[in-house]
């Protein structure tokens, strides 16, 4: 059996992410201790309450349930009915490991076990 996608395949699967992701009712922004539901999301951007939102600017992080998503930049804010529009500036993928500053060998051991 072949492990091989096509493009065409992995681009579904990247769409189908995406819209997962755009679609999710347990999108949050934090924006230090406060917490902020997402009503709606789009690639540049996420729409908030207004009623329940204060006018946000600068670093916020976007979580979807309990999973942090992206820390994003955000630097616009437009009323447009009962929502709130932030446009994203920056975005930074979040991931469970810290950055290294050197390249690490593919072929390195994942630990070493001690003579006793």
């Amino acid at each position: 059996m072949s492990t091989f996608l096509s493009k065409e395949v992995l681009q579904g699967l990247e769409e189908g992410r995406r819209r997962g992701w755009q679609d999710s009712k347990r999108l949050r922004v934090e924006a230090g201790s406060h917490r902020y539901a997402v009503t709606r999301a789009w690639d540049g951007g996420f729409a908030l309450n207004a009623h329940t939102a204060p006018n946000l600017r600068g670093l916020v992080d976007l979580y979807d349930g309990s999973r942090h998503l992206k820390r994003c930049l955000i630097i616009a804010c437009e009323e447009e009915g009962d929502e709130l529009r932030y446009e994203l500036k920056v975005v930074n993928e979040a991931t469970d490991q810290q950055p290294v500053d050197f390249e690490r060998d593919p072929d390195a051991p994942a630990g070493l076990i001690a003579k006793t």
